[in-house]
């Protein structure tokens, strides 16, 4: 199960993201881990700005909504999104 945080700021969780995929989609969970794989490559920022494009698509949210607030430069990321309901977080990403 996704372990996950919801504060007034938004949902906070952690995702592990694996560039340079044939294509960007959810690969499950580990350990509470959202798994993703992203089809950019982690230079200059480019798999960062898939991984926000692609849970904002997937959330039906804009790409404003959606933060990195730590691991830029790392696979492990800690990302707060913001507008979004339990419920809608739930049923798009945790049911995987």
């Amino acid at each position: 199960m996704l372990k996950y945080s919801e504060t007034d700021k938004g949902i906070t969780f952690s995702v592990r993201v694996q560039p340079r995929a044939s294509r960007s989609e959810i690969n499950g969970e580990i350990d509470g881990v959202l798994k993703l794989r992203l089809s950019a490559p982690p230079v200059d920022g480019e798999a960062n700005e898939e991984c926000i494009r692609f849970l904002s698509k997937a959330l039906g949210i804009g790409k404003g909504q959606v933060e990195i607030v730590s691991g830029l430069t790392s696979r492990n990321k800690i990302i707060r999104i913001s507008g979004v309901t339990k419920t809608q977080f739930e049923q798009v990403l945790c049911r995987n």
